[in-house]
């Protein structure tokens, strides 16, 4: 059994000897895993990535940045409410009170390694491996390697971006709590694992292998198998709080943008409740307010209360397997069958007529076009280094990024590192500049 004891850490990857104490000033350590998140470079890029939609013009819809502070607003609540839960069944560790920071930190920064372009950025850079210039490269690296290649991902990619030493960076990348981390880590295997390969989700690449192993033995996570950990219990909680944002958010963005009708969106949301009182009382808040978008963030609200609740009570219903790392499902799969019936539908409906529009698909396709682009230039002139295009294409390459190695895996990844951290704009820009598209100055 897991114990809370070791689970809750606040040392620091990188700082393991400063003496933290428990004189917190103004601030927990937990606290300022938060507040070194949200005021980083890495977070405030995700203003300007995908999130589903195309950035938008006039309407405003969720973008990686908007959405990413919604799952902390949930995970937080969701941790506040297991802290309450633990300390009523007697758990009275010190830094118990602190889980809802914890897991807040933990939802905040769960989508910082994802690419340009959304969930396509990262089919493209696998796609390049597996069927573009990318292919030819296989004999550089070995198994291990290649499998983080081919099935490029993005959960793996925020713990590289969150522990790396970049050049010019401090030990321990971002220098967060262990605890922190490995809330973050949801599929604690790596691409080799059969679970990487059969479903394409792992949570370190090679290169944080060790730092992966690190963390997890720090906290006293138990190994189930060769190359598999049990997950921490926080992990849990980060995955319900993205589970229930990102579904229904993207249903209230679809409403916005005219894919679905106002009685579509109402009718499913209205599915997930059962009780007589709750409909009462939202149809009663509806009267009295009169802005369509308004109504709908108000059921929105309901639903994600609703959620909330039920998902902790499965959390707290599943306890010893949990803590016995022996709970193999998402909370989201496990709550009553009303909601779960209408989570099942808003799945249904969201790939229908959401994820499937012109407008999602166009930035899709767009954005293969141009990360693929990218990568074969970057990775060409990687390879190929005596040609004066590729020596000035390099140029452009951050000196935080390692490509003066003879490594080949190591110098693939910084250009990973560098093109992945890319906004969608700064993406589309470099692109056309490389291209020949669109030079500044010349009109």
């Amino acid at each position: 059994m897991m114990k809370w004891e070791k689970l809750l850490s606040a040392k620091r990857l990188g700082q393991e000897n400063k003496d933290l104490g428990l004189n917190y000033d103004i601030r927990t350590e937990f606290q300022r895993d938060y507040d070194r998140i949200i005021f980083s470079s890495a977070f405030r890029r995700l203003q300007n990535k995908t999130q589903v939609f195309p950035l938008p013009g006039n309407i405003y819809v969720h973008n990686r940045l908007t959405h990413s502070l919604e799952v902390s607003s949930v995970g937080r609540s969701l941790g506040n409410l297991l802290s309450n839960w633990l300390i009523k069944n007697g758990h009275n560790h010190d830094h118990i009170r602190e889980i809802g920071s914890i897991v807040a930190s933990a939802s905040l920064a769960h989508d910082l390694g994802n690419p340009p372009f959304g969930h396509s950025g990262e089919k493209a850079i696998s796609y390049f491996f597996i069927d573009g210039m990318g292919r030819n490269l296989k004999n550089l690296y070995s198994t291990k390697q290649w499998n983080d290649l081919l099935t490029f991902e993005g959960n793996a990619n925020t713990l590289r971006l969150l522990t790396n030493q970049f050049g010019g960076k401090r030990e321990g990348g971002f220098a967060l709590t262990y605890s922190c981390l490995a809330s973050i880590i949801k599929y604690p295997w790596s691409s080799s694992h059969p679970n990487g390969i059969k479903k394409k989700k792992y949570g370190f690449f090679d290169s944080e292998q060790k730092t992966f192993h690190k963390i997890l033995d720090h906290l006293e996570i138990p190994q189930l198998g060769e190359d598999e950990y049990a997950r921490h219990p926080l992990v849990f909680l980060v995955e319900a709080a993205d589970d229930i944002c990102y579904q229904i958010m993207d249903i209230e963005d679809a409403h916005k943008l005219n894919i679905l009708s106002t009685k579509d969106t109402i009718d499913i949301m209205m599915s997930y409740f059962d009780s007589q009182t709750s409909i009462d009382k939202i149809h009663k808040t509806c009267t009295q307010v009169h802005d369509i978008n308004e109504q709908i963030a108000y059921i929105r609200a309901n639903i994600m209360g609703k959620l909330i609740s039920e998902c902790i009570e499965v959390f707290c219903e599943n306890y010893k397997e949990i803590m016995a790392g022996k709970f193999k499902s998402s909370l989201i799969s496990k709550i009553p069958n009303s909601s779960a019936n209408a989570y099942k539908n808003c799945t249904n409906l969201a790939f229908s007529k959401i994820y499937t529009h012109d407008s999602v698909l166009e930035i899709e396709l767009s954005g293969c076009k141009i990360l693929g682009t990218l990568l074969e230039e970057f990775t060409n002139a990687l390879f190929c280094k005596d040609s004066y295009y590729s020596d000035k294409l390099l140029s452009l390459i951050p000196k935080q990024f390692n490509i003066n190695t003879d490594d080949a895996y190591t110098k693939t990844m910084s250009i990973l590192d560098y093109i992945s951290g890319m906004t969608d704009v700064y993406a589309l820009n470099l692109y056309r500049k490389i291209t020949g598209i669109e030079l500044k100055g010349i009109r």
